[in-house]
Protein backbone atom coordinates (compact mmCIF):
# COMPACT_ATOMS: atom_id res chain seq x y z
CA UNK A 1 0.00 0.00 0.00
CA UNK A 2 1.24 3.51 -0.74
CA UNK A 3 1.52 5.57 2.11
CA UNK A 4 1.85 9.36 2.63
CA UNK A 5 4.61 11.04 4.34
CA UNK A 6 2.41 12.95 6.96
CA UNK A 7 1.20 11.79 9.45
CA UNK A 8 0.91 11.85 13.70
CA UNK A 9 0.48 8.91 16.23
CA UNK A 10 0.18 8.96 20.03
CA UNK A 11 -0.25 6.42 23.09
CA UNK A 12 -0.37 6.41 26.54
CA UNK A 13 0.42 3.45 28.77
CA UNK A 14 0.61 2.70 32.55
CA UNK A 15 1.97 -0.50 34.47
CA UNK A 16 2.60 -0.69 37.94
CA UNK A 17 3.95 2.67 39.00
CA UNK A 18 5.43 3.63 35.47
CA UNK A 19 3.72 6.00 32.68
CA UNK A 20 4.96 6.34 29.17
CA UNK A 21 3.70 9.31 26.95
CA UNK A 22 4.75 9.03 23.05
CA UNK A 23 4.01 11.06 20.59
CA UNK A 24 5.19 11.24 16.79
CA UNK A 25 5.22 13.04 13.69
CA UNK A 26 5.57 13.00 10.13
CA UNK A 27 6.67 15.43 7.71
CA UNK A 28 7.53 15.46 3.91
CA UNK A 29 11.26 15.07 3.48
CA UNK A 30 13.24 13.82 0.82
CA UNK A 31 15.13 10.98 2.81
CA UNK A 32 14.50 9.64 6.45
CA UNK A 33 15.40 12.25 8.98
CA UNK A 34 14.94 11.34 12.73
CA UNK A 35 14.45 13.86 15.36
CA UNK A 36 13.95 12.03 18.73
CA UNK A 37 13.69 13.30 22.71
CA UNK A 38 14.04 11.02 25.53
CA UNK A 39 13.97 11.33 28.83
CA UNK A 40 17.42 11.21 30.95
CA UNK A 41 16.48 7.74 32.39
CA UNK A 42 16.29 6.18 28.43
CA UNK A 43 19.17 8.21 26.59
CA UNK A 44 21.17 5.09 26.66
CA UNK A 45 18.58 3.66 24.43
CA UNK A 46 18.62 6.03 22.28
CA UNK A 47 20.25 4.04 19.04
CA UNK A 48 18.08 1.26 19.88
CA UNK A 49 14.97 3.86 19.49
CA UNK A 50 16.65 4.98 16.28
CA UNK A 51 17.06 1.89 14.34
CA UNK A 52 13.31 1.00 15.87
CA UNK A 53 12.39 3.41 14.00
CA UNK A 54 14.07 2.88 10.63
CA UNK A 55 12.60 -0.78 11.03
CA UNK A 56 9.21 0.71 10.96
CA UNK A 57 9.58 3.67 9.10
CA UNK A 58 11.70 4.46 5.50
CA UNK A 59 11.26 8.46 4.24
CA UNK A 60 10.07 11.40 6.00
CA UNK A 61 10.90 13.86 8.75
CA UNK A 62 10.29 12.10 11.95
CA UNK A 63 9.69 14.01 15.35
CA UNK A 64 9.46 11.69 18.01
CA UNK A 65 8.99 13.00 21.83
CA UNK A 66 8.69 10.36 24.62
CA UNK A 67 7.69 11.56 28.27
CA UNK A 68 8.22 9.39 31.36
CA UNK A 69 7.04 9.18 34.79
CA UNK A 70 8.12 6.57 37.68
CA UNK A 71 5.77 7.16 40.80
CA UNK A 72 4.78 10.53 39.71
CA UNK A 73 8.28 11.65 39.30
CA UNK A 74 8.68 13.12 35.70
CA UNK A 75 11.54 11.61 34.43
CA UNK A 76 11.76 14.39 31.33
CA UNK A 77 12.78 17.13 34.07
CA UNK A 78 15.78 17.92 36.02
CA UNK A 79 16.40 16.86 39.08
CA UNK A 80 18.04 19.08 41.70
CA UNK A 81 20.15 18.31 45.09
CA UNK A 82 17.92 19.50 47.43
CA UNK A 83 20.72 19.44 50.10
CA UNK A 84 23.44 21.17 47.84
CA UNK A 85 20.40 23.74 47.25
CA UNK A 86 20.39 24.37 50.83
CA UNK A 87 24.36 24.31 51.10
CA UNK A 88 24.84 26.93 48.58
CA UNK A 89 21.99 29.24 49.80
CA UNK A 90 23.94 28.93 52.94
CA UNK A 91 27.15 29.90 51.43
CA UNK A 92 26.29 32.77 49.52
CA UNK A 93 24.88 34.20 52.67
CA UNK A 94 27.64 33.53 54.65
CA UNK A 95 29.93 35.39 51.67
CA UNK A 96 27.29 38.31 51.50
CA UNK A 97 27.62 38.81 55.21
CA UNK A 98 31.71 38.40 55.49
CA UNK A 99 31.98 41.22 52.12
CA UNK A 100 29.24 43.11 53.46
CA UNK A 101 26.99 43.05 50.71
CA UNK A 102 23.36 44.14 51.25
CA UNK A 103 21.75 42.79 48.30
CA UNK A 104 19.52 39.86 47.77
CA UNK A 105 20.53 36.45 46.91
CA UNK A 106 19.20 36.05 43.15
CA UNK A 107 18.92 33.40 40.99
CA UNK A 108 21.31 33.95 38.91
CA UNK A 109 23.85 34.06 42.08
CA UNK A 110 22.46 30.33 42.88
CA UNK A 111 22.83 29.01 39.18
CA UNK A 112 26.69 29.77 39.06
CA UNK A 113 26.59 26.84 41.19
CA UNK A 114 24.09 24.57 39.07
CA UNK A 115 26.72 21.30 38.80
CA UNK A 116 26.41 20.68 42.16
CA UNK A 117 22.34 21.56 41.64
CA UNK A 118 21.99 19.34 38.91
CA UNK A 119 22.85 15.36 39.53
CA UNK A 120 23.79 13.50 35.91
CA UNK A 121 23.47 10.02 37.65
CA UNK A 122 20.03 9.03 36.19
CA UNK A 123 18.97 5.43 37.22
CA UNK A 124 18.08 3.07 34.07
CA UNK A 125 15.18 0.91 34.40
CA UNK A 126 14.89 -1.49 32.09
CA UNK A 127 11.19 -1.74 32.77
CA UNK A 128 10.68 2.04 31.70
CA UNK A 129 12.83 0.96 28.89
CA UNK A 130 10.24 -2.01 27.92
CA UNK A 131 6.87 -0.41 28.83
CA UNK A 132 8.68 2.86 26.36
CA UNK A 133 8.77 0.41 23.29
CA UNK A 134 5.43 -0.82 23.92
CA UNK A 135 4.09 2.60 23.87
CA UNK A 136 6.23 3.67 20.92
CA UNK A 137 5.12 0.29 18.78
CA UNK A 138 1.44 1.18 19.57
CA UNK A 139 2.07 4.93 18.36
CA UNK A 140 4.27 3.94 14.96
CA UNK A 141 0.89 2.06 14.68
CA UNK A 142 -2.01 4.89 14.84
CA UNK A 143 1.29 6.83 12.78
CA UNK A 144 1.43 4.27 10.06
CA UNK A 145 -2.56 3.90 9.88
CA UNK A 146 -3.14 7.59 9.27
CA UNK A 147 -0.34 7.83 6.90
CA UNK A 148 -1.96 4.43 4.95
CA UNK A 149 -5.27 6.52 4.82
CA UNK A 150 -4.10 9.91 3.21
CA UNK A 151 -1.74 7.55 0.83
CA UNK A 152 -5.05 5.94 -0.47
CA UNK A 153 -7.02 9.08 -0.90
CA UNK A 154 -3.60 10.56 -3.21
CA UNK A 155 -3.30 7.37 -4.99
CA UNK A 156 -7.07 7.64 -6.29
CA UNK A 157 -6.73 11.81 -6.86
CA UNK A 158 -3.27 10.60 -8.85
CA UNK A 159 -4.98 7.96 -10.80
CA UNK A 160 -7.84 10.55 -11.59
CA UNK A 161 -5.45 12.80 -13.15
CA UNK A 162 -3.25 10.66 -15.36
CA UNK A 163 -6.69 9.23 -16.44
CA UNK A 164 -7.73 12.73 -17.03
CA UNK A 165 -4.45 13.49 -18.88
CA UNK A 166 -4.64 10.31 -21.24
CA UNK A 167 -8.21 11.11 -22.32
CA UNK A 168 -6.59 15.03 -23.19
CA UNK A 169 -3.73 13.09 -25.19
CA UNK A 170 -6.52 11.31 -27.02
CA UNK A 171 -7.86 14.38 -28.31
CA UNK A 172 -4.72 16.07 -29.34
CA UNK A 173 -3.99 13.10 -31.17
CA UNK A 174 -7.27 13.36 -32.79
CA UNK A 175 -6.94 17.07 -33.67
CA UNK A 176 -3.36 17.31 -34.80
CA UNK A 177 -3.67 15.79 -38.21
CA UNK A 178 -6.86 17.89 -39.34
CA UNK A 179 -5.27 20.93 -37.53
CA UNK A 180 -2.15 20.66 -39.31
CA UNK A 181 -3.91 20.26 -42.53
CA UNK A 182 -5.89 23.51 -42.04
CA UNK A 183 -2.77 25.16 -41.66
CA UNK A 184 -0.99 24.47 -44.12
CA UNK A 185 -3.63 24.46 -46.71
CA UNK A 186 -3.98 28.65 -45.58
CA UNK A 187 0.05 28.78 -45.67
CA UNK A 188 0.12 27.41 -49.04
CA UNK A 189 -2.19 29.24 -50.55
CA UNK A 190 -0.61 32.51 -48.48
CA UNK A 191 2.53 31.20 -49.95
CA UNK A 192 1.18 31.18 -53.64
CA UNK A 193 0.53 34.33 -53.76
CA UNK A 194 3.57 36.21 -52.68
CA UNK A 195 4.71 33.95 -55.15
CA UNK A 196 2.56 34.50 -57.97
CA UNK A 197 4.37 31.38 -60.07
CA UNK A 198 2.53 28.19 -60.55
CA UNK A 199 5.71 26.57 -61.76
CA UNK A 200 7.16 26.96 -58.08
CA UNK A 201 3.55 25.10 -56.32
CA UNK A 202 6.09 21.35 -56.31
CA UNK A 203 8.44 23.02 -54.24
CA UNK A 204 6.09 24.63 -52.19
CA UNK A 205 4.47 21.49 -51.27
CA UNK A 206 7.46 20.32 -50.73
CA UNK A 207 8.85 22.50 -48.05
CA UNK A 208 4.93 22.64 -46.41
CA UNK A 209 5.05 18.77 -46.27
CA UNK A 210 8.54 19.16 -44.22
CA UNK A 211 7.00 21.61 -42.21
CA UNK A 212 3.87 20.03 -41.40
CA UNK A 213 6.44 16.67 -40.42
CA UNK A 214 7.97 19.61 -37.58
CA UNK A 215 5.11 20.42 -36.31
CA UNK A 216 3.31 16.61 -35.58
CA UNK A 217 3.22 15.64 -32.35
CA UNK A 218 2.46 12.29 -32.66
CA UNK A 219 5.64 10.57 -31.66
CA UNK A 220 4.86 12.79 -28.15
CA UNK A 221 1.83 12.06 -27.60
CA UNK A 222 2.71 8.02 -27.82
CA UNK A 223 5.41 8.36 -25.06
CA UNK A 224 3.41 10.35 -22.94
CA UNK A 225 0.47 7.90 -23.21
CA UNK A 226 3.13 5.60 -22.58
CA UNK A 227 4.70 7.36 -19.42
CA UNK A 228 0.80 7.14 -18.09
CA UNK A 229 0.24 4.15 -18.44
CA UNK A 230 4.16 2.95 -16.56
CA UNK A 231 2.78 5.68 -13.76
CA UNK A 232 -0.59 4.06 -12.86
CA UNK A 233 1.20 0.92 -13.21
CA UNK A 234 3.68 2.54 -10.66
CA UNK A 235 0.77 3.15 -8.38
CA UNK A 236 -0.27 -0.32 -7.94
CA UNK A 237 3.54 -1.07 -6.46
CA UNK A 238 3.91 -0.60 -2.85
CA UNK A 239 8.21 -0.11 -2.74
CA UNK A 240 9.15 3.23 -2.59
CA UNK A 241 7.53 4.80 -5.16
CA UNK A 242 7.31 8.38 -4.57
CA UNK A 243 11.24 8.54 -6.65
CA UNK A 244 9.57 6.21 -9.65
CA UNK A 245 6.76 8.62 -10.05
CA UNK A 246 8.59 11.99 -9.70
CA UNK A 247 10.78 10.85 -12.61
CA UNK A 248 7.89 9.98 -14.74
CA UNK A 249 6.06 12.92 -13.88
CA UNK A 250 9.23 15.18 -15.46
CA UNK A 251 9.21 13.01 -18.56
CA UNK A 252 5.66 13.41 -19.14
CA UNK A 253 6.06 17.42 -18.62
CA UNK A 254 9.37 17.05 -21.28
CA UNK A 255 6.56 15.97 -23.66
CA UNK A 256 3.78 18.36 -22.90
CA UNK A 257 6.30 21.00 -23.32
CA UNK A 258 6.78 19.46 -26.78
CA UNK A 259 3.40 18.95 -27.96
CA UNK A 260 2.53 22.84 -26.67
CA UNK A 261 5.73 24.27 -28.81
CA UNK A 262 4.96 22.21 -32.05
CA UNK A 263 0.73 23.58 -31.46
CA UNK A 264 -0.71 25.28 -34.84
CA UNK A 265 -4.04 24.98 -33.06
CA UNK A 266 -5.32 27.27 -30.53
CA UNK A 267 -7.74 23.69 -29.38
CA UNK A 268 -4.78 21.78 -28.69
CA UNK A 269 -2.79 24.82 -27.06
CA UNK A 270 -5.80 24.44 -24.92
CA UNK A 271 -5.30 20.86 -24.26
CA UNK A 272 -1.70 21.34 -23.58
CA UNK A 273 -2.55 23.94 -20.95
CA UNK A 274 -4.91 21.46 -19.28
CA UNK A 275 -1.92 19.32 -19.24
CA UNK A 276 1.02 21.09 -17.77
CA UNK A 277 -1.41 21.95 -14.67
CA UNK A 278 -2.55 18.63 -14.03
CA UNK A 279 0.92 17.37 -14.50
CA UNK A 280 1.76 20.26 -11.58
CA UNK A 281 -0.72 19.10 -9.01
CA UNK A 282 0.61 15.40 -9.69
CA UNK A 283 3.74 16.86 -9.00
CA UNK A 284 2.94 18.46 -6.17
CA UNK A 285 0.82 15.30 -4.85
CA UNK A 286 3.89 12.75 -5.15
CA UNK A 287 6.01 14.78 -3.21
CA UNK A 288 4.13 13.65 0.10
CA UNK A 289 4.56 10.02 -0.86
CA UNK A 290 6.34 7.72 1.17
Amino acid sequence: MISSMTGYGKSILTENSISVEVEIKSLNSRFLDLSVRLPKSLSSKEIEIRNLLKDRISRGKIILNIYLKNEGVDKNSLGVDETNLDSVITFLNSLKKRAGIDQEISLENILSFQNLLFSDKVEESEDEFKLAVKALHLAIDNLVEMRNVEGNTLVQDLKQRAESINETVSKIESLSPESISDYFTKLRERAKELLQDNGSDEKVKTELALLAEKYDVTEECVRLKSHIEQFLETLKNSTEVGRKLNFLTQEMNREANTINSKSVSTEISYYGIFIKEELEKIREQIQNIE
